[in-house]
């Protein structure tokens, strides 16, 4: 059986959302050689759910659970289809406080993980300051926060990138 395919995390082995796991999915029953490993908002305390069954929206459905946040996207205005997508049948990500997903162009972004400290020092311009603006943050505060930046660490800087026009965004989250 192929690996399913999720159109706004678009590689969540590699973002660390999915891994390699013999344990059994919980809504299918069924080892099927990954697991999920964020976040998953339910009631019922669920531990382990294959990819397959959140790209086909079975676990979402049998836990009346979540994998983000709808609240942002909501307020930014995006189709309910996508919201849907996003939330039930699309891998969440592992932050610090809240994932925040983000939107741009009308549409829900693609979760890229977080960003590596390169592109992060190559931000720049317009770019530069919207972040900045965005995260609340004084020019002289990110150089310092750049300096000791690691991927994975605290604070985080998330990668999302446009479905529609493929610009890049990022967001911050820390402890």
């Amino acid at each position: 059986m192929d690996f399913p395919r999720f159109k706004y995390h678009p590689n969540p082995i590699s973002t660390g959302a999915i891994k390699k796991s013999n344990e059994v999915c919980e809504c299918c029953e069924q080892s099927r050689g990954y697991v999920y490993t964020a976040s998953f908002y339910s009631q019922d305390e669920v531990n382990s759910i294959c990819p397959w069954c959140i790209a086909d929206g079975s676990a979402a459905k049998k836990f009346d659970g979540t994998f983000s946040d709808d609240y942002p996207l909501q307020e930014s205005g995006i189709p309910d289809e996508v919201i849907e997508e996003v939330c039930e049948r699309t891998p969440g990500y592992s932050s610090w406080q809240q994932e925040v997903w983000q939107s741009h162009c009308g549409m829900a972004c693609e979760f890229h993980g977080d960003a590596e400290k390169e592109e992060l020092s190559n931000l720049s311009g317009e770019p530069l300051k919207i972040f900045l603006r965005n995260e609340m943050i004084e020019p002289d505060i990110w150089k310092a926060i750049l300096n000791n930046y690691e991927m994975g660490g605290n604070p985080a800087v998330y990668k999302f990138k446009c479905s529609e026009c493929s610009e890049i965004l990022y967001t911050m989250d820390f402890t």
